[in-house]
């Protein structure tokens, strides 16, 4: 009787465990790895950024180490991470630059690029795409 009940435990405990499994839906935040993995893809984006002379004009004055700082703590606060963003509004950020949509899809463009370098599958570029291509608004045309 004791090993059909210990047998009937460890049965209910399995599912209770996958049924949590199936519950659970993890965030884009998870999903990329975590903060270390989005330290990485800022990494990587810095590097595009510097290489490619058109967008680099919008960064050249900026401070890197707060771009850096700032562009980690947003990317895992809106994917779901832990998280916060203490910095300026995605339209305070963008004033004055006058970011036309071709440079902005240009840029997004180095975004991929950076998530592709740090093996981020498509799916979840996709997901952190569907997060921060809207905020376009925010940062085009803004002179």
């Amino acid at each position: 009787m004791v090993t059909i009940l210990k047998k009937f435990f460890l049965l209910i405990t399995l599912l209770l465990s996958a049924c949590m499994h199936v519950f659970h839906s993890e965030s884009v935040y998870e999903s990329l790895g975590g903060r270390h993995k989005i330290a990485e893809i800022v990494d990587k984006f810095i590097v595009e950024i510097e290489s490619d002379p058109v967008i680099f004009e919008y960064f050249k004055d900026s401070d890197v180490e707060r771009f850096r700082s700032k562009l980690t703590e947003h990317i895992c606060f809106h994917t779901g991470g832990p998280c916060e963003y203490t910095g300026d509004t995605m339209e305070r950020v963008h004033d004055g630059m006058n970011m036309t949509e071709a440079d902005f899809n240009r840029g997004v463009d180095l975004l991929i690029n950076a998530m592709y370098s740090a093996n981020i599958p498509h799916r979840i570029q996709n997901k952190v795409l569907a997060i921060f291509v809207p905020m376009r608004q925010q940062m085009i045309y803004r002179p």
